[in-house]
């Protein structure tokens, strides 16, 4: 019994090897999806996935593998909005980011992404998740580190930030330029050394728990009520990922969600 998973600077591949057995694979470019269902895993815990300059991760591809019996799970990052835009489908969503995205609290793609390091790298995050990013702040407001009015101006501040840039460095200093005080500034940086929130990471986790108890035993096969119609559309994407191969995640910048 294979599971097979995407992930790169959410959670690194060698750490969650030490928690579950599976396939790490990096992160999801549109096609990988499918090519990794070509192997007939059990089932596919999507993470991380890449877009802007690679195009993403369909929700075809997603579709066809769960109507050949894969069960496919979301979270944290790319796989958790895609878990939120296909759930009617049958595809599974693990953790508060995911959760965010299906009761509509969260809207923006970009409250994931982040800049990362390429494969040789080890996919390093290089910026910092708004979703993460709203958490501590949230986390700084009930330890009184910081007012309510000052974290709703900082998540305002954090958001209009594009996000390779969003880091508490930049956040934090454009903060002080917009006239927050510099007690709650220093008070805030000095925080963030232990106290800091990785909602992804904490979701992947999840999902690595999830993946783990679901499917250490025998499973069904993933059973969908939808009849999966191939389109021009998709036999392209299936012509171009029958061209290049799926890489075992390895140790480039690029933006990932």
């Amino acid at each position: 019994m294979t599971l097979c998973i995407f992930t790169g600077p959410t959670l690194p591949a060698d750490e969650g090897a030490r928690h579950i057995d599976a396939v790490f694979l990096p992160p999801a470019a549109q096609g990988d999806v499918y090519r990794a269902a070509l192997d007939k895993p059990v089932a596919i815990g999507l993470i991380d996935g890449y877009f802007d300059r690679v195009p993403s991760v369909s929700h075809k591809e997603i579709l066809w593998a769960m109507a050949q019996g894969i069960h496919v799970l979301g979270a944290a990052s790319m796989g958790a909005l895609r878990a939120a835009e296909l759930s009617l489908f049958g595809m599974e969503g693990v953790g508060a980011i995911y959760e965010g995205y299906a009761r509509g609290e969260l809207d923006a793609d970009d409250e994931v992404a982040v800049a990362h390091a390429p494969a040789e790298g080890g996919y390093r995050p290089l910026s910092e998740a708004l979703v993460n990013l709203r958490a501590t702040l949230g986390a700084a407001e009930r330890a009184g580190v910081i007012p309510a009015a000052t974290r709703e101006r900082l998540e305002a501040l954090a958001r209009g930030l594009f996000y390779p840039d969003r880091c508490y460095p930049i956040l934090l200093r454009r903060a002080e330029e917009e006239g927050v005080q510099r007690a709650q500034t220093a008070a805030l940086r000095e925080f963030v050394r232990e106290g800091r929130i990785d909602q992804k990471r904490a979701d992947a986790m999840a999902l690595l728990e999830a993946l783990r108890g679901r499917f250490a035993g025998g499973v069904e096969p993933k059973q969908v009520r939808y009849h999966f119609e191939p389109t021009d559309a998709w036999e392209l994407i299936r012509e171009r990922a029958d061209r290049r191969a799926v890489r075992p995640n390895t140790r480039e910048t690029e933006v990932n969600r």
